[in-house]
């Protein structure tokens, strides 16, 4: 074989961080090492797997190509060397979720995970839909739960659950003891909801397709938490997932508003790397996931 597994995992954490240095770091390698390894790969065949743009390392067009190969060789390898080891855990396991799935889901699921699964390692990452899909695309994550749409050929997405947004005010607002409020009781309303780009605000701006460039959009805020403080203090109303909004309203801090003619039901999504080996961690996570609401 004239290439070996650790030219592999150079070529992939450059490709990751496209820098030799950054990924010499990861590897807890030199840098004259992971740099004499990636040249050594590339001479063995007489190609170029990176194009230089600025100090920058990109992938070249055959890089991007061989990429998910040697992603799943290298994962297909560990596999095969916990194998052998007589290792029986399920391994490493990466995890990305949208804030609302991750701040008020992920973590009980994790927790759930390791009590099946003792030794595994398991690390969560939050951001919003656009950053989850984007950061398993490029073979940064393992498995991605999002609450928003997400098209990439290189992932495969499939249907988790169902949710629900509910627009909601403080307790002392003018139009919280409305039986049901009408479009233009919506586009007077000073309005606080999630940036663009999360599958939140995706599903808000669906739902008031036909009036959405007149609603009036007072802030746009990252966090669900902030979101609620925001509204709570009087500075508008808010749309948020049902799940994101049961604390306050058992409290009394907060108030659903009817909407009833207006569709804020959406989707949670699993999505993962077309081209990913998946580990035993990965399946067993899956199967979870698939499991969890049927039971």
């Amino acid at each position: 074989m004239r290439y070996s597994l650790r030219q592999l995992e150079v070529f992939l954490a450059t490709a990751r961080h496209e820098n030799v240095t950054r990924a010499a770091q990861a590897l807890a390698m030199s840098q004259s090492a992971a740099s004499g390894a990636l040249k050594e790969l590339e001479g063995q065949f007489g190609v170029l797997l990176f194009d230089r743009v600025g100090k920058r390392l990109q992938l070249s067009e055959l890089g991007r190509q061989l990429r998910p190969r040697a992603e799943s060789l290298l994962a297909q390898a560990r596999a095969f060397e916990e194998a052998l080891a007589a290792d029986h855990s399920v391994g490493d396991l990466e995890v990305g979720a949208t804030l609302t799935i991750g701040n008020y889901r992920a973590v009980n699921m994790l927790a759930d995970f390791r009590s099946r699964f003792p030794g595994a390692r398991v690390a969560l990452r939050v951001a919003n839909t656009q950053s989850i899909a984007e950061s398993v695309a490029r073979f940064e994550l393992d498995v991605g739960l999002i609450e928003g749409e997400f098209h990439h050929p290189d992932l495969d997405i499939r249907h988790w659950r169902g949710d629900e947004l509910l627009a909601f005010a403080a307790p002392g607002h003018p139009l919280a003891r409305r039986r049901a409020l009408q479009d233009a009781d919506l586009v007077a309303l000073p309005w606080i909801v999630r940036e663009t780009g999360s599958g939140t605000r995706q599903a808000f701006d669906r739902a008031m397709h036909g009036i959405l460039t007149d609603l009036n959009i007072e802030l746009e805020l990252q966090h669900t938490e902030a979101i609620k403080r925001a509204v709570e203090a009087g500075l508008g109303v808010g749309c948020l997932s049902r799940i994101a909004l049961e604390d306050a309203f058992n409290r009394g801090s907060l108030v659903p508003l009817p909407i009833r003619h207006r569709d804020f039901s959406r989707e949670w999504y699993l999505i993962t790397h077309r081209h990913k080996y998946h580990s035993a961690a990965v399946r067993e996570w899956l199967a979870m996931c698939q499991s969890e609401w049927l039971d």
